[in-house]
């Protein structure tokens, strides 16, 4: 029998066959609610956990360090990596699994959601005709427009397939054009265009969404200089990552009124602290990284990340695993 530190909150929240699959394989679960810090990681790593079941929890080298051994396995709960440190568990011969291909779908119907909310202004209307006022302001349309994506992945992907169904003409800036890329572009449904550089994009763009990795390159990606290289008045979505831009930059931008709004599913900080800054931001949308938290969706996460974990506990490989050793 192992021990597991389960720490992702959706995965404990949503019934379905993942809970009943882990009470059914004997193992001793140990729950927290993360997403933890690297401190409270670094208390727990010292319990002797054999698996952790995580989400966006800090397993920094670190707590690698003070966990293993008996650590043996990471399953992240998700797609990104960027709170594992990947390098110092590929040294401990420690697999990574994670969860490809699960919540793209979600994901851009959730920026797609930002995107209409910030045109539209649904959320101050929402909120006056709550308050027993009947305030309208003139919204616009997104028909015409024209969209750029950062990172035509499989989110990103998702993204052009929607924006062709509302008509919006497509752009793309993706460093790793592959013929597979070529290929989607082309399709009549949303024909995407290539940008070459990002900065050209953001100049030819009402909508820029942001559906990069986050890297030692793209961190930051979107600051002072290039939100000055955007139209004026357009729009920003970011379902990534929070550090993907400078916090502070973008706000400046909004109080300015150069960027028409900022509609974001994630935070450079989460939870955030209560004087973000971004919290009381004009024409921002925060939302508390939710875009991938369907019922649909969580069953195929926890469902993957669960067998991932099943898997490498019975000596077997992951169904998508990381780093090699």
């Amino acid at each position: 029998m192992a021990k597991i530190l389960l720490t992702t909150t959706s995965f404990q929240d949503t019934p379905g066959p993942h809970l009943e699959k882990l009470a059914a394989s004997g193992h001793e679960v140990v729950r927290e609610r993360g997403p933890l810090s690297e401190a409270r990681m670094l208390e727990l790593a010292a319990q002797g956990f054999d698996a952790f079941l995580c989400g966006d929890d800090a397993i920094t080298a670190a707590v690698i360090e003070r966990a293993a051994p008996p650590l043996r396995i990471i399953a992240k709960y998700g797609i990104g990596l960027d709170k594992i440190d990947v390098a110092a568990a590929t040294a401990k011969k420690i697999p990574v699994a994670f969860t490809p291909g699960v919540n793209h779908t979600t994901v851009a119907e959730h920026a797609f959601g930002l995107l209409l909310t910030l045109v539209k202004q649904l959320d101050f209307h929402i909120a006056e005709t709550r308050a027993g006022r009947w305030t309208r302001r003139t919204g616009h349309e997104i028909a015409g427009k024209t969209l750029g994506i950062v990172g035509l992945g499989r989110i990103g992907r998702e993204m052009a397939i929607r924006a062709g169904a509302f008509g919006m003409n497509i752009l793309a800036y993706e460093p790793f054009w592959t013929p597979d890329t070529a290929a989607f572009a082309r399709k009549k449904t949303h024909k995407v265009k290539r940008v070459r550089s990002l900065d050209t994009l953001l100049g030819k763009c009402d909508v820029v969404t942001l559906h990069s990795n986050l890297t030692d390159e793209t961190r930051g990606m979107i600051d002072r200089k290039r939100l000055r290289k955007m139209r004026e008045g357009a729009i920003l979505l970011n379902c990534g990552r929070g550090e993907l831009v400078v916090t502070g930059d973008i706000v400046t931008a909004l109080r300015r009124g150069d960027l028409g709004g900022y509609g974001a599913d994630v935070l450079d900080e989460e939870p955030p602290p209560a004087d973000h800054p971004l919290l009381t931001a004009p024409r921002c949308v925060i939302t508390p990284h939710i875009g991938s938290r369907t019922y649909e969706s969580v069953q195929r996460q926890a469902g993957m990340a669960l067998e991932n974990l099943l898997l490498l506990l019975d000596g077997k490989p992951a169904l998508a695993q990381a780093n090699k050793f």
